[in-house]
């Protein structure tokens, strides 16, 4: 409580013993324990302000402070420092309250002198920004945060010194502390963080208080932040909720701003002068080091971190799953008019209702899963080659019956036929580059069949065999004339060349062209 405020105190009780108990002035100053003169001048000012015994109604501690100690009124020439101009200035790079208050001598030679510019300074700063005590419940918070301060790994190659990341958490209600080091950033090593924060603490909170970085925040934002898809399926799969601190408020976050300060001191620091080569091995220091952390007795309270976490957030926490949660990344993808979807050069089906339709794509090492509208409508196991992944039920009725087709088949069918169907088909698909190219081919010859009947298809092929054209058209052509009906003939023999003097046959070439080598 403020000097004067005591003092205001006693004042009253001096007016009290002596002007009601009638005491004399060194009995009223043995009584409130201050020197007779005191109580002599102290007297007479209350006198000069018209103050006696009893005081006014209503007049506090406040208002009697006030009336006897009022202060002089300023001086008029002198002008009030602008302390919002001040305040917006200091947060520039090297601006000093001793540069401000020059400048505002070069305005107002009269002006206030230093202390007296910096005290109406921090008197208006104070009531500008209250500071909000924060109440942890046990098994609510944990608090999230990267490090500043780097630990680094040494190149066994090159002897360069690489930086890594410093991952701390804190529980909320005990300080129960969590350190890692991790190669980056990024959403994974961010993700496995997280995992090894909750193995480590046996159980999780409610509540997942991270900074609005990358990895954790898609969209930063002062009121709606969009959190990380793959962030919000692990705090999903843990039971947690995330509750993004706001962009540039250490103060949401105060507790994992201290318990980083207190990882650079007591892990980092500490580590300083040893070397590492391997992930591994710094984790495994530093993890000896957070258990001596997590039991060294706190100051204020004289009882480690650890013996808290047992007694108030341990019994609090919910439950691990069973599984531990596989990393999974989520991306955004339109469908493509033949309803597949690509991810990393390979194609997925969906069903064919939602061709041109926007649909999210989690995938892990093993699986591809497909969702829209939060339902999921696809799932296939992960695959690296370009073959597409095709579902049949994803098919529309008539891809899937021209899916079902294999040159066997048709081959099969055509022999139902005839013998001559079944050559004048395998004719067809042998004929094409690939065999899938004839296939609506043999379809055109199904038609005929089912038109025309198996009979005179079978004379029709057998005649488009003997011609040696294997075209639908030509089948169609013989069928609409009528040529299947006729009697097939068989093909002319033709004769050979006749023997005869005046022919001289192929020796005579070969004879001939060995003499003209010989002369040349």
């Amino acid at each position: 409580m403020p000097a004067r405020r005591l003092l205001v105190r006693k004042i009253r009780e001096i007016l009290r013993l002596r002007y009601e108990q009638g005491l004399s002035h060194r009995e009223v100053a043995q009584a409130c324990v201050i020197g007779p003169s005191s109580v002599s001048r102290y007297l007479q000012r209350a006198a000069r302000h018209g103050l006696g015994w009893p005081l006014p109604a209503g007049l506090d501690d406040a208002a009697l402070e006030a009336r006897l100690f009022r202060r002089p009124a300023p001086v008029p020439n002198r002008t009030r420092p602008d302390c919002a101009h001040i305040h917006r200035e200091l947060k520039r790079t090297g601006v000093t309250l001793q540069l401000l208050w020059e400048e505002y001598l070069q305005v107002h030679p009269s002006g206030y002198r230093y202390t007296q510019f910096c005290e109406i300074y921090r008197q208006w700063a104070r009531r500008l920004r209250p500071s909000m005590r924060q109440v942890h419940r046990a098994g609510e918070k944990t608090f999230v945060d990267f490090s500043g301060k780097r630990p680094t790994l040494v190149d066994r190659r090159t002897g360069e010194l690489r930086p890594v990341e410093l991952f701390v958490a804190v529980l909320g209600a005990s300080c129960f502390t969590y350190a890692e080091a991790t190669a980056t950033q990024q959403l994974a090593d961010w993700v496995d963080a997280h995992i090894h924060m909750v193995e480590y603490c046996g159980g999780t909170t409610t509540l997942w208080v991270p900074d609005q970085l990358r990895s954790a925040i898609t969209r930063p934002c002062r009121y709606e932040p969009e959190v990380n898809r793959t962030y919000a399926d692990l705090a999903a799969h843990y039971g947690a909720v995330i509750i993004p601190a706001r962009p540039r408020k250490p103060r949401d976050k105060a507790l994992v701003e201290t318990s980083v300060l207190v990882a650079q001191r007591w892990i980092l620091a500490r580590l300083r002068d040893q070397t590492f080569f391997e992930l591994g091995a710094l984790n495994r220091a530093i993890r000896v080091l957070l258990d001596e952390l997590n039991d060294r007795p706190l100051k204020k309270l004289g009882v480690s971190r650890r013996a808290l976490y047992e007694q108030l957030d341990r019994p609090a926490l919910r439950p691990l799953p069973t599984a531990r949660y596989v990393l999974a990344h989520w991306k955004l993808c339109r469908v493509n008019i033949d309803y597949h979807v690509q991810l990393e050069r390979h194609v997925y089906s969906v069903p064919y209702q939602l061709v041109r339709e926007q649909v999210e794509v989690r995938y892990t090492t093993t699986t591809v899963e497909i969702f829209h509208r939060d339902k999921r409508v696809a799932s296939h196991s992960r695959r690296y080659d370009q073959q597409p992944s095709t579902v049949a039920e994803h098919m529309p009725s008539a891809h899937r019956a021209h899916a079902e087709w294999t040159p066997s088949r048709l081959i099969r069918w055509a022999e139902q036929a005839g013998p001559a169907t079944a050559r004048l088909v395998t004719r067809i698909l042998e004929s094409r580059p690939h065999p899938e190219q004839g296939y609506r081919s043999c379809l055109g010859i199904m038609q005929l069949g089912r038109r025309y009947g198996s009979g005179r298809l079978e004379a029709a092929s057998a005649r488009a065999l003997a011609l040696g054209s294997y075209r639908v058209r030509t089948v169609r052509n013989i069928l609409a004339a009528g040529q299947d009906r006729l009697p097939l003939e068989p093909p002319a023999e033709t004769n050979p060349t006749p023997m005869h003097a005046n022919i001289r046959g192929a020796n005579y070439y070969a004879a001939t062209a060995t003499s003209e080598e010989d002369r040349c």
